[in-house]
């Protein structure tokens, strides 16, 4: 069976309190997005548990490290697999804050349990996924949702940007999250981004704000320059996504740029032709 694991973006991040595990609890809104990648399980012919076949953008890491692999490995210490082939196309680059490995994890925990009728309850695979990632609660649902906690607390919202115009752009760019919250001092936000979300969205500027973009653009000012490029091309609202490194404009006419001559070597995605 196949799947196509689809990226999300995050409007708005505030990093509200640290914890006692070491972990900090935040707010912020995740939203899905049609960049997919593609997951797909075969019967194996040969011995092995599973052998993890990937093309597409290169993650750079062992099988072993792939959140993929992880949650075949969590799943099969609770029930009997097969022997899979797995294949992994990558469209989602890696370390963008769009949480493409989040979405393998949790697609590949629907497809096992789906294909071999496992028999797991949606509680049940959320309890996996959010072992193997705060990111991957929100994945299993795959909905507009208000995150808090460590991102695992998830409240639907009633939200559609559907008629919105959206650019995504990832520069070269290596961002490391636990860098990232090691230069963010925790806040209650004003106003709650469950408000935010409701008024107009030329309105979410200077009230939806994103609480690693100030020490992040310090340390990669071209992070920030994109930011700043798309609001010149007529964004009515951009954002880094998560920790970075990528940053998305949503626009209410079609821009008349072409991003990916704007930005040649970057890795550009947008949502329309």
């Amino acid at each position: 069976m196949i799947c196509f694991p689809n990226a999300k973006i995050n409007l708005g991040l505030n990093i509200t309190s640290k914890r006692a595990d070491g972990y900090h609890n935040i707010e912020t809104i995740f939203y899905p997005i049609a960049l997919k990648d593609a997951l797909e399980i075969l019967p194996s012919q040969n011995r092995k548990a599973y052998i993890l076949f990937e093309t597409g953008i290169d993650i750079n890491s062992r099988a072993e490290q792939n959140l993929v692999i992880k949650a075949l490995s969590l799943v099969g210490e609770h029930r009997d697999i097969p022997n899979i082939d797995i294949y992994l196309l990558k469209n989602i680059p890696c370390g963008a804050g769009l949480g493409g490995g989040s979405s393998n994890a949790s697609f590949i925990l629907k497809l096992l349990n789906e294909t071999y009728s496992l028999g797991y309850t949606y509680c049940e695979l959320m309890q996996f996924a959010v072992s193997l990632g705060a990111d991957c609660a929100f994945f299993l649902k795959n909905k507009p949702a208000f995150a808090s906690g460590i991102g695992n607390n998830l409240v639907d919202i009633d939200l559609s940007l559907d008629n919105y115009f959206m650019v995504v752009v990832k520069p070269d760019v290596s961002v490391s999250t636990q860098e990232a919250y090691a230069s963010i001092t925790p806040k209650q936000p004003a106003v709650s981004l469950q408000e935010i979300v409701k008024i107009p969205i030329n309105e979410w500027r200077n009230l939806m704000q994103n609480d690693f973009e100030t020490p992040i653009f310090k340390k990669h000012p071209v992070i920030g320059d994109i930011k700043q490029s798309l609001y010149d091309q007529g964004a009515v609202y951009a954002s880094m996504s998560g920790s970075g490194a990528s940053v998305y404009g949503l626009f209410e006419k079609k821009p008349s740029v072409c991003f990916s001559e704007t930005f040649p070597d970057y890795f550009v995605w947008r949502n329309y032709i």
